[in-house]
């Protein structure tokens, strides 16, 4: 992946409010008795009243704006008409493009109230992950497994189970662009970062083990072990001696 040009990292940073700002509409939605259809389709409507792409539509044959997976399912789930329940565990995942480039953001939140302390470590410890993946980034030069050792280290020290066959990505020019940015790794190796790069920082974790199974529409990655899951996820440029996050309100 090459670095952005000024004009692309405005661009991008533009684009990446507009997303947040949808994101946190849609999760609002997230209640007892909503469904994932539903989200979707006021997705569908936010995004083109904002003038953004819904450029995940016809992705690798994909056929939705947003990815929404629950409970046991983690990433790609596709938005269905099944309706929340207390307490399920909601991951809503949004990539869009403005003005040619993309960007990529997910939150994990519940349907109502789920005391489950559980839950609780598993949610507040992904998200935290991420927060750590991103601290770890010190600007130009940062080697892709600081990243990952930074997350890996939050996962574990909330005893979840870090997710091994799902990982981060460059992102921009295109949905999925080199490097990969797996969530676990060792600091100090891996490819270094140039500033002006754009990467998509995404802990998944579970509170069971780390496999996990394609469920029978031949998208929603489930965990095996069917153990309750969550995402988080911001497109993050690295700059000279930090980072900025692209994907916040």
């Amino acid at each position: 992946m090459k670095p952005k040009t000024e004009a692309e990292i405005k661009i991008m940073r533009a684009g990446g409010k507009l997303l947040a700002g949808i994101l946190n509409e849609l999760a609002e939605m997230v209640k007892p008795g909503a469904s994932g259809r539903e989200i979707s389709d006021a997705a569908l409507e936010k995004v083109k009243k904002a003038g953004l792409q819904p450029v995940l539509i016809g992705f690798q044959g994909y056929s939705d704006v947003m990815c929404i997976s629950v409970n046991d399912a983690i990433v790609h789930g596709l938005p269905n008409k099944t309706r929340f329940s207390e307490g399920d565990v909601v991951k809503l995942d949004l990539t869009l493009g403005y003005k040619s480039l993309v960007l990529d953001s997910a939150i994990t939140v519940v349907a109502g109230q789920n005391d489950n302390p559980d839950v609780k470590r598993l949610i507040n410890g992904t998200r935290m992950a991420l927060s750590k993946g991103i601290d770890a980034i010190k600007g130009d030069g940062t080697h892709v497994g600081d990243i990952s050792s930074a997350v890996q280290k939050e996962l574990d020290k909330n005893k979840l189970g870090v997710i091994r066959d799902l990982v981060g990505h460059g992102v921009g020019y295109g949905i999925h662009e080199d490097p990969n940015i797996p969530n676990y790794g060792v600091a100090g190796t891996g490819p270094a970062l140039m500033a002006g790069m754009t990467i998509a920082i995404e802990p998944m974790a579970s509170l069971g083990d780390w496999p996990i199974e394609i469920a029978r529409d031949g998208w929603t990655v489930m965990m095996a072990d069917h153990s309750l899951s969550a995402h988080f996820e911001h497109t993050v440029l690295i700059t000279e001696d930090g980072s900025e996050i692209l994907t916040q309100a």
